[in-house]
């Protein structure tokens, strides 16, 4: 105990580990895409893109509205890629709401690999091998 009553431990529960300051200046996706949008905007164009399902379990759907507000509004340049939310579905949702939500995590790869092929292909620069890696 201190001098006045206080116990001596009780500032380390009572202080906060990380401010929420920190937490959003170095966590929080929008912020930082809106903070630094002129410098990260031409770089990420077309590259972002996510699916989420309206019910995530996580409760992420919420943040990803919000992202994808933002996303929408901007301009010069535009993000050019996607938000998909999946209805009723939870964290792992995987596009295809036949599939139970525990088999999304699963077969990402299945589902992301077509779609990061053709990215490549796009985007790869003159005169860059395109083929020896396709099998």
């Amino acid at each position: 105990m201190n001098d006045d009553g206080v116990h001596s431990n009780f500032r380390h529960f009572a202080r906060p580990f990380i401010s929420t300051t920190y937490w959003r200046d170095h966590y929080d996706l929008r912020y930082i895409l809106e903070r630094d949008r002129k410098t990260l905007g031409p770089k990420l164009v077309g590259k972002i893109h996510i699916v989420v399902g309206s019910r995530d379990t996580f409760y992420l759907d919420i943040a990803v509205r919000i992202l994808q507000k933002f996303l929408e509004s901007t301009n010069d340049p535009y993000y050019a890629g996607y938000v998909k939310f999946g209805p009723h579905q939870p964290h792992h949702y995987s596009e295809d709401p036949h599939l139970p939500g525990e088999l999304g995590g699963l077969i990402e790869r299945q589902r992301l690999l077509p779609e990061a092929v053709e990215w490549m292909l796009k985007s790869a620069p003159a005169g860059a091998d395109i083929s020896s890696w396709r099998y």
